[in-house]
């Protein structure tokens, strides 16, 4: 796997780049996944974010899953998101020089999924600081986001382009936090009924929940 020059070193990355196919509009689409805490041993090759990973490949489009700092074979430190955002900033100014593609669909689970948060309003708000300013977000999927274990209160998205997906039995992010944090932004949920936060035995459920929020009455 490529790893790419990044401000704490280097960034272990895993892009799959699709055929361009004038038939498929997916290809004009990248999605970028981002794991969660490598605290709790979270890596890209999460089975969750190898579900999300399936889900964009089997659908048509690019997509790239990459370890933060300090994870794999990326050097320098945890930093508590921070550090992180930046870690896929620069991830996402490396596939803008790899494709043409600009249309994006975003992704995370747990503490992923408040990193890809954060990630989207850096697109939104401040792309131009980033030189990003051509990249359109089609989808923002927070996968039970660990919005009380991060500061929340402050991050603002899209509703129309925003989609949570959790399980009503989550034992590390508690569900009513999720909950309260998807109806302060006016997003779309689903409940994975008895699901844990690692959706055990449920992945392909989530993974059609992935495809109903990206492509059917909800987009």
């Amino acid at each position: 796997m490529p790893l790419i020059s990044a401000p704490a070193g280097v960034l272990e990355v895993d892009a799959l780049w699709q055929q361009d196919n004038p038939n498929d509009p997916n290809t004009d689409t990248v999605a970028l996944l981002c794991h969660p805490n490598p605290l709790f041993d979270g890596t890209m090759n999460n089975k969750v974010v190898t579900t999300m990973y399936r889900f964009a490949r089997d659908n048509g489009m690019h997509v790239v899953r990459f370890n933060f700092r300090g994870v794999g074979q990326s050097t320098g430190e945890h930093d508590y998101a921070d550090g992180e955002v930046v870690d896929a900033m620069t991830v996402l100014q490396w596939i803008a020089e790899q494709t043409n593609a600009r249309k994006l669909w975003l992704g995370g689970f747990s503490f992923g999924g408040y990193v890809t948060a954060r990630v989207a309003e850096q697109v939104l708000e401040a792309s131009h600081i980033w030189g990003l300013d051509d990249f359109d977000i089609t989808k923002i999927a927070l996968i039970a986001p660990s919005v009380e274990k991060n500061d929340s209160s402050n991050i603002s998205l899209p509703a129309d382009k925003t989609f949570e997906i959790y399980g009503n039995a989550d034992e590390v992010i508690d569900p009513d936090n999720m909950q309260a944090f998807a109806e302060r932004l006016g997003i779309t949920v689903s409940i994975v009924d008895g699901a844990g936060h690692f959706f055990h035995g449920r992945l392909s459920e989530l993974k059609s929940l992935l495809e109903q929020h990206t492509f059917g009455s909800d987009s």
